[in-house]
């Protein structure tokens, strides 16, 4: 008969050594307090003990909080850090590979980057952006250069609680067989987006005159009138729980049998390399096909459905990752980083102003630059 274990709630927890004291906390205070006796050392020849405690005191208070505090679950000396890191690094990166290049005068002209204090109205100072993400391909898979390649998944979800315990425990069987199956790392994302319910108010209103008996017309009315109001009066959220597969590059061939003889040089390596690049990530875009068929395949059976994203669709994620704040939720229709536009967006309908497009820029390059359409595709983010 098996016995249960307890695990605690808190697997991350750092271990403590020394009077429920951590490594990084006992460091910490062991490395204030030879500062401090180092300064003492030094400075009690010709400085008072009261002098020296009324500099000290402040100090060791500072050392401890950051040790010992707390805020939100996280250390504070990390949050310290991060908050440095935060002031310091530039607030716009823009994804340019090839070197920033400046924007066309049309474009700076209607920059308005109120955000940053002191900062001229109209002049925005980019930094290159580095995406651990190169680029995604036609089939929706992510290259990650060096590190291998993804695949992202959308998953479906089942009411774990409304099933019986036996329907539970087929639910926990199911998905324990995964987890055993996989041979690679994969990470599970339950993220959470504004939702934009607009298209559903304007197609009940438009709906509703032609509902075949007035009390549906007057249902959908006020249906559209709820949902107006839930608009206004809330922050409309939606879940979404994604599969991210990763697969390495594995370019490891056989070693080459030696007899002894004379070896030879072969030309043209750089080419070879490359061609074993190329055959490396094929042969990974492959593995990842097979294992998203076999998530689906074990995943299906309890309900749960694994579709991979396509090339769109993965963007969209990726950008909406980089500026989840964005209020124009990007999508799968939007224009990528290399695409022409030729035509008046939308958004503009309402803009008494001229719009960028109705101008022709200097020097005749009319590609987007503003990325805040799609952030990602063009490397726009907003720290």
């Amino acid at each position: 008969m098996s016995t249960p274990v307890r695990i605690p709630a808190d697997v991350e927890r750092e271990d403590t050594i020394l009077a429920g004291l951590t490594a990084r906390q006992l460091l910490l205070l062991s490395g204030a307090g030879t500062i401090l006796y180092g300064a003492f050392t030094a400075t009690r020849p010709f400085l008072p003990v009261a002098v020296f405690l009324i500099a000290a005191v402040p100090l060791a208070g500072i050392a401890a909080l950051l040790a010992l505090g707390r805020r939100d679950g996280l250390p504070l000396d990390r949050l310290v850090l991060a908050a440095l890191r935060q002031h310091l690094a530039p607030r716009y990166r823009i994804a340019a590979p090839d070197g920033i290049r400046p924007a066309p005068a049309w474009l700076a002209a209607r920059a308005r980057p109120a955000d940053e204090p002191g900062q001229p109205t109209g002049q925005v100072s980019p930094a290159p952006l580095n995406l651990p993400a190169e680029s995604v391909t036609e089939a929706g898979v992510i290259d990650l250069g060096r590190e291998g390649m993804a695949v992202i998944a959308v998953c479906s979800t089942v009411n774990f609680a409304l099933r019986t315990p036996e329907e539970q425990e087929a639910l926990t069987a199911a998905f324990g067989r995964y987890l055993h199956s996989l041979t690679a790392p994969v990470q599970i994302v339950v993220r959470a987006e504004r939702l934009d319910v607009s298209a559903q108010i304007a197609e009940l209103q438009e709906s509703a005159p032609h509902l075949p008996h007035p009390a549906l017309e007057h249902a959908a009315l006020e249906h559209a009138d709820y949902l107006e109001q839930l608009r206004q009066t809330s922050n409309l959220l939606r879940r979404q729980v994604l599969l991210v597969i990763r697969e390495p590059l594995r370019t490891t061939a056989p070693a080459e049998l030696d007899f002894g003889g004379p070896r030879r040089t072969r030309r043209g390596g750089r080419n070879r390399q490359d061609q074993a690049g190329d055959a490396a990530r094929r042969a990974a875009e492959a593995r990842l096909a097979r294992r998203v068929e076999e998530a689906s395949e074990l995943l299906g059976p309890v309900g749960i459905t694994v579709t991979a994203l396509d090339a769109g669709q993965a963007t969209a994620v990726l950008a909406a990752a980089c500026n989840p704040d964005s209020l124009l939720p990007p999508s799968s229709g939007l224009a990528g980083a290399h695409d022409v536009i030729t035509t008046t967006a939308p958004a503009y309908e309402e803009d008494t102003g001229p719009h960028p497009s109705a101008e022709e820029p200097p020097g005749g390059d009319d590609r987007r630059w503003a990325s805040q359409a799609n952030p990602w595709a063009e490397g726009g983010e907003e720290l």
